[in-house]
């Protein structure tokens, strides 16, 4: 399995926004919903509308650790959320497959990202990327990494800075920085 990094470049993040929005609304939601809640993919695709609709928060069991999470669904996430499932059923997926009425595999949501990400020029793009990048930007704004840590279910800080290209960023700086 290939390293896979945060979109650091809000502009690259507007343009990924765009080529998703041209191939479908679902493929575009999928990118906004994983981008400003950090969830794993595997979490995003098995939602529902009910799961979303009208809420004030996402409750999930994530897959992957069987830990319960509640995100707040904060009020541009919640307008974004009402115009795409605009028409759909409760029961519906909100990531439906096109062909079955079934959610969107892990695979082909990789597809959809990678596809996109090579278009605006990215590299090192994968299904974890929209759960980095939200976890980037929030450190970015906030520096908050306790509340990212417990977010995300980290174990440790060192571990949440290092799964969101933190660390790199410092290690980068620091020999862009350093002349003898």
């Amino acid at each position: 399995m290939n390293y896979v990094e945060p979109i650091r470049d809000k502009a690259k993040i507007k343009a990924m926004k765009k080529v998703l929005k041209q191939q479908s609304p679902r493929d575009h939601f999928l990118f906004v919903l994983g981008i400003n809640t950090g969830l794993r993919i595997s979490d995003l695709l098995k939602l529902r509308v009910c799961d979303v609709r009208g809420k004030t928060h996402i409750q999930i069991k994530e897959q992957k650790t069987s830990k319960k999470k509640h995100f707040k669904i904060n009020e541009k996430l919640h307008k974004a959320i009402e115009r795409y499932t605009d028409g759909m059923r409760n029961d519906d997926f909100l990531f439906a497959s096109e062909q079955f009425k079934r959610p969107l595999t892990r695979s082909r949501a990789y597809q959809i990202i990678r596809g996109a990400a090579r278009q605006v020029g990215l590299s090192n793009i994968g299904t974890h990327t929209c759960r980095k990048t939200f976890g980037y930007h929030f450190y970015q704004r906030t520096k908050d990494v306790a509340t990212l840590q417990q977010l995300f279910n980290h174990s440790h800080p060192s571990i949440t800075l290092r799964y969101i290209g933190i660390n790199q960023d410092m290690m980068d700086q620091a020999v862009d920085d350093f002349n003898l």
